[in-house]
């Protein structure tokens, strides 16, 4: 089972396309699903309010929930190093929640010696001209897609080494967009 998280706000469906992209694309690769579905046509988006829409699919979609937003704001970050795949939004991430450890707000996770994403979020850096996303990421966002798409993020090998390099540091996912993050300690 995978699943989307689909920003809604006063009714309004936020980054359709890239969700669509990526749903319709798991589910060729995943189940081999020939189907294009339009998200679209299965979002029933409330009135008002802020919205996590959640999708649970696999061939066909099993669900569409919605869940009342608030968002996170971590502040500790801690570098842990996993060999696990998440290429596609899994339902299932045990894998993941393992990687936590205490007295962390939040996660960055270091694969083959180069940073990813975090366990929410994808993840960017400035270095004074740019803003820098890891080549190869955990899990490649919509939000990132886009940002990548509309030439603002560059794709970059970035290294734990190479954080104290970096001016700003910023988190990136369906919910929050691009936020920059602000008084937030990375411990490599």
């Amino acid at each position: 089972m995978l699943f989307e998280t689909i920003k809604v706000e006063d009714a309004k469906v936020f980054n359709l396309t890239w969700h669509n992209q990526r749903f319709n694309h798991s589910r060729k690769k995943l189940f081999n699903s020939n189907t294009n579905l339009n998200l679209r046509d299965y979002i029933k988006a409330p009135k008002s309010g802020l919205y996590r829409c959640k999708i649970v699919y696999n061939d066909k979609i099993q669900s569409v929930e919605y869940f009342a937003y608030e968002a996170k704001k971590p502040q500790n970050f801690k570098v842990v190093q996993a060999e696990l795949d998440y290429s596609h939004k899994y339902y299932d991430r045990v894998e993941i929640q393992k990687l936590f450890q205490q007295n962390y707000d939040e996660i960055i996770i270091e694969k083959n010696g180069l940073l990813t994403d975090t366990s929410i979020a994808n993840i960017a850096f400035y270095n004074g001209q740019s803003w820098l996303t890891p080549k190869v990421p955990l899990l490649a966002g919509s939000t990132r897609a886009r940002l990548l798409n509309e030439g603002f993020l560059k794709l970059h090998d970035i290294k734990k080494e190479d954080i104290e390099n970096y001016s700003h540091f910023a988190l990136m996912n369906a919910m929050i967009g691009f936020r920059i993050q602000k008084s937030v300690s990375i411990q490599i």
